[in-house]
């Protein structure tokens, strides 16, 4: 198998090399694209050095590539992600760009493995705070039927990029931010992403539409606030769930613990619960906090948290591969 990591210098697109190592799949030829500024820079795979090479529209036309996986930007994948389809390859795509395109499928592998069956060369790796949030609904909805969501998420600056990253040191050091549109800091920014007509954010609406999707339902009724919070890696959300059909919370508990992907940490008496620091650097999503929400009938509350870096991006794109792979 070639492939091809587009945007390999970038943090996900390391990270992508990262897990690609710890989950020991076969590459014969490895390719490593970005921009021109990386153009020449080594990276060292499994004790071979790599040279980056700048990604230009002969790129997949030179090189004969299975699959890529893209984390480069939106701008990037449109224009890119066509032409390796094109010459053969099948690209696992991280940005926005294609993920409500309906000829392409959206694909959270513990949720909706099937979808992979219908692309036509172009892959969808979801937005991470959906990712971590459709792990946990998924067994829900199949048993219950979700009438309503409202999401709030606590996302972490890692989710930026490099910059996002920078921009909390910066302000941790004194300096002024550069990224963020106010510091972030000591502080916490209910913006990701631009505002719409409706007064949402793009990160807000892309959970709304990547939730009925990813699940198959539209008849969801969905709203979501999104908040910026300084902290380096890990998103939390909070997602409060109104159901078609009556439940008992030790059902919902037990329901959780046996789905693929999900861990509980729910002890309260001993104060444990998800937190962002214990779910950095792993694949799993946390679930805690399982209660009734006593203000509606058939009402929960979930406390939901997972590493936005790795399962909600990286990890994620990287099992649709294997999905792909095993299904040749």
């Amino acid at each position: 198998m070639n492939l091809a990591i587009v945007g390999a210098t970038g943090l996900v697109g390391r990270t992508f090399l990262a897990v690609l190592l710890e989950r020991e799949v076969k590459i014969d030829n490895l390719y490593l694209f970005a921009s021109a500024k990386s153009k020449g820079m080594l990276v060292t795979f499994r004790g071979k050095d790599y040279i980056i090479d700048e990604l230009t529209e002969d790129s997949f036309k030179l090189n004969k590539i299975d699959y890529a996986l893209f984390s480069a930007g939106g701008d990037i994948s449109k224009k890119f992600a066509p032409i390796a389809a094109e010459n053969g390859c099948i690209v696992i795509d991280n940005s926005s760009t294609w993920r409500m395109d309906e000829t392409v499928p959206l694909v959270v592998p513990e949720v909706n493995p099937e979808d992979v069956k219908w692309h036509k060369g172009i892959i969808a790796n979801p937005n991470c705070s959906t990712i971590q949030a459709v792990i946990t609904l998924s067994p829900l909805h199949s048993k219950y039927k979700i009438k309503r969501i409202i999401y709030s998420t606590y996302q972490a600056v890692s989710g930026a990029g490099n910059e996002g990253i920078r921009d909390l040191e910066r302000g941790m050091n004194g300096f002024e931010s550069q990224k963020f549109s106010h510091q972030i800091y000591n502080n916490c920014i209910p913006q990701i992403d631009v505002f719409l007509d409706n007064g949402y954010t793009k990160e807000e609406m892309k959970m709304i539409n990547e939730t009925k999707k990813i699940l198959h339902d539209d008849d969801i009724k969905i709203t979501s606030t999104a908040v910026r919070v300084p902290v380096f890696y890990s998103h939390s959300e909070n997602i409060n769930l109104e159901f078609y059909n009556n439940f008992e919370t030790s059902d919902i508990k037990n329901l959780l613990k046996n789905s693929k992907g999900i861990v509980v940490v729910d002890d309260i008496k001993n104060n444990q619960y998800p937190l962002a620091q214990k779910a950095t650097g792993t694949d799993k999503v946390y679930v805690g906090r399982i209660r009734r929400d006593e203000s509606v009938e058939n009402g929960l509350n979930l406390w939901v948290v997972a590493d936005n870096i790795r399962k909600g991006a990286a990890t994620n794109a990287v099992q649709i591969l294997e999905l792909m792979l095993n299904n040749q």
